[in-house]
């Protein structure tokens, strides 16, 4: 069980352990030791950030540590977090570090770890670097002076680039009009530059980043006020990138939510149409909503389910042999492309798909999602809750009730001391009715 890093890397606040300056100079020196990297030479790490205040001094901290063991690092400035993946794999750096918390407050921040080929460091290698963090031996390197990271400001113009190819030729969304709200994050720079090469008309909200107003009422955890732009100006879609805008999601014209699910099925209708859907299969995950599969099996197209987190997502794309997969929160993996979830890659798509004639507004009539309840608790230690002497009894017979109309997913957050408790089914009221059950019972046993 690892202890430092979650799903998505290590998160924590910044400037508390373990994202104190000693702990960040450890990591720094700990992945310098354990990278792969041809005999005979340094190890080459970049490092790219969010806007977040707590970036640059945690940058330094990390290049401390990749110093003290010899590591060469270079700076990609603030990038998004899919923007430092494909620049660590296009460049042929040996890793890369991403400097971000996501969807989280500006107080929080995180360390997000790239291998060579732009995809997640793979578990062994997180233990490995958590092990030497954390072994009494293993001894802070401290701070070194004149060890700044050479920035190098043609890293962003690479993957922006790399966008502006994705979707051909340009201008091919001329006549569209679209606000994006950029979360005050890490696309703020790049999403509106991007859409207008292709020839959108673009507003922006969101776009004023100043070190403590990343995911401040904005984003893709925020969409009200994006809906009612959309609605107040006529716009033909609303596009909402999280901080390091490694998601997206939309609205449409009539401020409706277009979450992971909806565009995963857009996405995967269209490959499929075009004969570029290998396999006939999507990835999605557990939390991905019934009516998915469903509607994804009248066409032809086989859903497949991982774990949360975009990480174990890809692995089972990798090993099913899938070009698409994706989570409802806005994760969409498109293999082709990008070996990790990409915002503005997917909100570019999502519009290059409209463009060629689906009607959203169509699409989302059609579509009626099962009742789904997400709750969290906050918890003081996170056991196997099926196998708990008082939880385990109530959860079965939460799934008896709800019988095979429904479903219960259990798991615990990768970034926080949370439980997330996820209840299904045909009946609105029971599902809300057990999920109210469940939290109840967990927080008594477990709550903080």
């Amino acid at each position: 069980m690892k202890r430092l890093f979650g799903t998505d890397g290590i998160r924590g606040v910044a400037g508390e352990a373990p994202l104190d300056p000693s702990t960040a100079r450890k990591f720094g020196r700990a992945l310098a030791e354990v990278i792969e990297r041809p005999p005979g030479r340094a190890a080459t790490v970049v490092l790219g950030r969010d806007t977040r205040e707590s970036g640059p001094w945690l940058r330094d901290a990390v290049v401390a540590g990749l110093r003290s063991r010899g590591a060469e690092a270079t700076d990609a400035g603030v990038i998004t977090t899919p923007g430092l993946a494909h620049v660590t794999r296009s460049r042929r750096f040996d890793a890369g570090v991403m400097i971000s918390a996501s969807h989280n407050p500006f107080r929080d921040n995180g360390l997000k770890v790239f291998a060579a080929d732009g995809t997640k460091l793979p578990d062994e290698q997180e233990s490995e670097v958590e092990e030497r963090i954390l072994h009494a031996g293993f001894d802070d390197p401290g701070p070194v002076c004149g060890v700044a990271a050479v920035e190098d400001g043609a890293l962003v113009r690479d993957y922006v680039r790399h966008l502006e190819e994705a979707v051909s030729p340009p201008g091919s969304l001329r006549g569209m009009r679209l606000v994006l709200d950029c979360a005050n994050g890490a696309a703020t720079g790049i999403a509106p530059e991007v859409f207008r090469h292709h020839g959108a008309e673009v507003e922006t909200v969101g776009a004023a980043p100043d070190g403590r107003n990343i995911n401040l009422d904005c984003g893709s955890l925020h969409l009200d006020s994006l809906a009612r732009h959309v609605q107040a100006g006529s716009f033909d879609l609303g596009i909402a990138f999280d901080g390091d805008a490694d998601r997206a999601l939309a609205v449409d014209r009539r401020g409706r939510i277009v979450d992971g699910d909806y565009i995963l099925y857009l996405a995967a209708r269209r490959l499929h149409r075009e004969g570029r859907l290998d396999g006939d299969l999507v990835v999605g995950t557990v939390m991905s909503n019934f009516w998915l599969e469903r509607r994804l099996a009248a066409d032809g197209i086989r859903l497949l389910r991982a774990p949360v987190g975009d990480k174990y997502v890809l692995e089972r794309m990798v090993d099913e042999g899938a070009v698409l997969g994706g989570e409802q929160s806005g994760h969409i993996i498109f293999l082709r492309h990008f070996p990790t979830g990409d915002g503005i890659l997917t909100g570019l798509l999502l519009a290059d798909t409209l463009r060629r004639g689906t009607v959203l507004e169509s699409v989302l009539d059609e579509i009626r999602p099962l009742p789904q309840v997400l709750l969290n608790v906050r918890v003081r230690e996170k056991p196997d809750l099926r196998a708990h002497p008082i939880i385990g009894p109530v959860v079965a017979d939460a799934e008896r009730t709800l019988s095979s109309e429904g479903r219960i997913v259990l798991r615990y957050s990768g970034t926080e001391p949370v439980a997330r408790v996820m209840v299904e089914g045909a009946d609105s009221a029971v599902v809300n009715r057990e999920a109210e059950r469940l939290v109840a019972v967990i927080r008594a046993e477990l709550g903080c």
